[in-house]
């Protein structure tokens, strides 16, 4: 037996129910939480309008990714879906290093989003409660993936109950909210309300965020041909209720004021609606910030791996812990310039350049798909594809979502 064939794998442990709890886990725990006061900040009343928006630019995207995960079923998904396509070294490696940058910088922002739920419970300084999160949850990222997973899964189901929580208290509390939706739907005709529409969908982008995450655990993934598009259709088809409904139940409970204030606006959101004390929302949104975190720290470390097997990357960054079978040193590294962005980068920073990146990542995926299509590249037996137009579409939308708001202006 040679030593390569010795070598430890990754194991095939994750079935659908598991995939996509964990694309709800990464998308929530990244997005609602944290981002509802930046939101309403810049779109206002219209901020679900926003999450709208970049849910109709992630779903042709989120196509292009569902395809491409069943003809290339390999970790560093967006970097070897672009090499696919193009064969540039330097392209592949600028497209993995750039979706690692941005795992890393998501979980930073995340946990410091997480720290702020945290210190309405142990006032303790900032920097102190960011070092706690981060190094926790990248202990979490080194055990075993079906181990780490179902953590994450665990805290999925949570975070998403306390979100139902809040729109059920919400329609309590307001029954009008579904027959007066318009109101949170601006004219096409009104260019400010669309610009600040616009602007906000570049934040609400990065609350959905994860199903690109999702293709980065193919390899443990059972019958990923299958279980692949399932998964990050539903995740996205889930999210976008939810943030939709739990963003309208907040901009019309909530002055916007006081909404965007807040450092825990879950929190607030939760005592307006039942008038009962924010703790358990509270534990809650610490949860889901924290799944958030754990969930960033597995997938960078999977991106990390794929493209050191593919020899872009120190080959020690592709050593599987024999016992734990997960990528150790790679997720060491990840979680440590995570803590570091986290404690020197200011949040709302770090979500724009986030989605700034990854936005560009996904510009560069649309077309890969367009160009591997138009070369005639058969897709292998049993893989889920979509029309050409698809990933057309989606290159142009999430290259307008970029550009938008400066030209509306």
């Amino acid at each position: 037996m040679s030593s390569e064939a010795a070598e430890p794998q990754l194991r095939r442990a994750i079935g659908l129910p598991l995939l996509v709890l964990y694309g709800l886990g990464i998308t929530i725990g990244a997005g609602i939480y944290v981002l509802i006061g930046e939101a309403a900040a810049v779109a206002g009343i219209y901020a679900p309008a926003a999450f709208l928006v970049a849910a109709g630019v992630m779903s042709f995207s989120a196509l292009s990714f569902a395809e491409f995960s069943g003809r290339i079923p390999l970790s560093a998904g967006e970097a070897v879906y672009v090499d696919s396509a193009f064969g540039w070294s330097w392209l592949t490696l600028g497209v993995g290093l750039s979706i690692i940058f941005a795992a890393t910088i998501a979980g930073a922002a995340i946990s410091l989003g997480c720290a702020g739920y945290v210190a309405q419970i142990i006032p303790l300084p900032e920097p102190i409660i960011v070092i706690a999160i981060v190094l926790m949850m990248g202990w979490v990222a080194t055990l075993g993936v079906q181990e780490s997973v179902t953590f994450a899964g665990v805290l999925t189901v949570i975070e998403v109950l306390g979100l139902l929580i809040i729109v059920y208290a919400g329609y309590r509390a307001d029954p009008a909210i579904i027959t007066e939706i318009e109101t949170v739907i601006p004219s096409f005709s009104d260019g400010t309300a669309m610009a600040g529409v616009l602007a906000a969908s570049l934040i609400a982008f990065f609350a959905f965020i994860g199903f690109d995450d999702v293709v980065n655990l193919v390899e443990e993934t059972k019958n990923p041909r299958t279980t692949m598009p399932w998964a990050i259709g539903i995740s996205l088809v889930a999210v976008t209720v939810i943030y939709f409904w739990v963003m309208l139940v907040a901009v019309r409970a909530v002055p916007q004021e006081e909404l965007i204030a807040s450092k825990a606006p879950v929190g607030l959101l939760f005592e307006r609606l039942t008038g009962m004390s924010p703790i358990a929302i509270t534990l809650v949104a610490i949860v889901a910030t924290m799944n958030g975190v754990v969930i960033e720290i597995i997938m960078a470390a999977r991106v990390v791996y794929g493209l050191a097997k593919r020899r872009q990357l120190p080959a020690r960054l592709a050593k599987i812990d024999p016992k734990r079978r997960t990528p150790l040193t790679a997720t060491i590294i990840i979680t440590a310039i995570m803590l570091v962005s986290a404690l020197a980068i200011p949040l709302d920073f770090l979500v724009s350049l986030t989605s700034q990146v990854i936005l560009a990542v996904f510009v560069l995926v649309n077309i890969a798909l367009v160009h591997v299509k138009h070369r005639g590249d058969p897709a292998p037996e049993g893989t889920f594809t979509v029309p050409i137009a698809f990933p057309m579409i989606g290159a142009i939308s999430c290259l307008f979502l970029l550009i938008g708001p400066i030209w509306i202006n």
